[in-house]
């Protein structure tokens, strides 16, 4: 296996996929971050590796490829600059934050010999690869209904949580809108299928902090319900990053002779159903199982974060730079998914409106959208954005909430 050069961009969650960089045919040469615990982490683990605090001197430095983990709104310039320098780019978690920011991104990856892929993982869970596995069988018929949630609650009275995932007044997280989220529960069933969102709407699920909650937390709503129509007819129900109920993934795909749903609570295990009259030979007409990974060594994918996920990222990234593989999620994959995040929210500020999504593939689409500048995240300590992250455009927390933030991030944090 031919080794090919990589960096790192962030690291809170960039050496979290250290193994799988380490195992599919890249050498991590250098690594970018501004906390100095983090640097201090990376040296100890990759003392080859240059360092750096300073992105601009993190872009200049000789590679093939770079793996973006930076902050969740901020990965679209630096993919499109990357991109201009012929450096093959992996992105996480979003895009694009901007309906422009996507116009330019789709642009530079054409224009480059590069290869742009969102380093998603979702799909990659093992019940979501047998639901894809299954639908392509084709015994299932043609996909008319899918249901994705990525649950994803968390502590808020916890200490660690806000100083490690809210860090600051101003971090992302404090103004991430619900539906911006979205890759999670959109992709595996867009990955599936092969549908891509042609139109969106969607309604919030408004249910503030408690009041004596420590928090700095713009966003009041804890899920967005986000409904698509797509472009083979079928219809897509997601939550983005939801709030409520007990923290899980579920996926469920509705055919025209049956069905198949991962199982809340039961690991990986799936159900695959068929209408009585239309049971594939060898099958019953209700199946329970766990699937087989057939593809990796179980006790290997238990060693990788999200279900193996990690890992199969970096295996499709180091097989489309190196072999010139197809990408799993090209940068019209990723920000068809962006842009539906991005449309449901104004949907949601709109009572529900519903948005057609554009095809960037497609240059008319892209004029319509190249000077959409507008963004929930604040560009500084004391900046309020034009567009609202919350349902409630005058939601805001409480000062009593705020003493108790400022309580533990300290002065310092609590006014950046």
């Amino acid at each position: 296996m031919k080794k090919l050069r990589i960096g790192i961009f962030g690291l809170r969650r960039g050496l979290d996929y250290l193994d799988a960089v380490q195992m599919n045919g890249f050498e991590v040469t250098s690594v970018c971050d501004a906390d100095e615990t983090r640097l201090a982490e990376a040296k100890k683990r990759l003392p080859d590796a240059a360092v750096y605090t300073d992105p601009e001197a993190f872009l200049n430095h000789p590679t093939d490829a770079v793996f973006l983990a930076n902050f969740f709104h901020e990965h679209a310039p630096w993919a499109v600059r990357f991109l201009e320098k012929g450096v093959h780019v992996l992105s996480e978690c979003a895009s694009n934050a901007t309906m422009a920011q996507g116009v330019r991104l789709v642009r530079a990856a054409e224009k480059s010999g590069a290869v742009y892929m969102l380093a998603e993982n979702y799909p990659f869970m093992l019940f979501n690869r047998e639901m894809k596995r299954v639908y392509e069988g084709g015994t299932l018929g043609k996909a008319l209904y899918a249901e994705g949630e990525y649950n994803h609650p968390f502590d808020i009275y916890n200490e660690d949580n806000v100083r490690v995932l809210r860090t600051y007044t101003s971090h992302w997280r404090n103004w991430l809108p619900r539906t911006y989220y979205i890759t999670h529960s959109l992709a595996p069933l867009m990955y599936a299928t092969g549908a891509f969102p042609v139109r969106v709407s969607a309604l919030p699920v408004f249910a503030p902090d408690p009041a004596d909650a420590p928090v700095s937390n713009r966003c009041g709503d804890k899920a967005a319900v986000i409904t698509t129509l797509n472009s083979d007819g079928s219809v897509f129900k997601v939550t983005g990053c939801a709030a409520f109920g007990a923290h899980g993934n579920s996926y469920r795909l509705c055919c025209e002779k049956g069905q198949i749903e991962n199982l809340r609570g039961m690991g990986d295990k799936v159900m695959l159903r068929y209408n009585g009259w239309q049971v594939p030979a060898g099958l019953e007409e209700t199946n329970f199982y766990l699937p087989s990974p057939d593809d990796m060594d179980p006790a290997v994918l238990e060693k990788f974060g999200h279900g193996g996920g990690d890992y199969f990222v970096m295996k499709y990234f180091y097989e489309a730079v190196a072999n010139g593989a197809p990408v799993p999620f090209n940068v019209y994959f990723a920000t068809a998914m962006a842009s539906v995040a991005i449309l449901a929210h104004r949907s949601i500020l709109a009572g529900g409106q519903p948005f057609p999504v554009p095809d960037l593939r497609l240059e008319a689409d892209r004029a319509r959208y190249e000077n959409d500048e507008l963004t929930p995240f604040p560009a500084g300590p004391h900046d309020i954005p034009a567009v609202p992250c919350c349902s409630d455009p005058s939601y805001a927390p409480s000062a009593q909430q705020l003493e108790k933030y400022r309580g533990i991030v300290g002065e310092e944090m609590f006014n950046k």
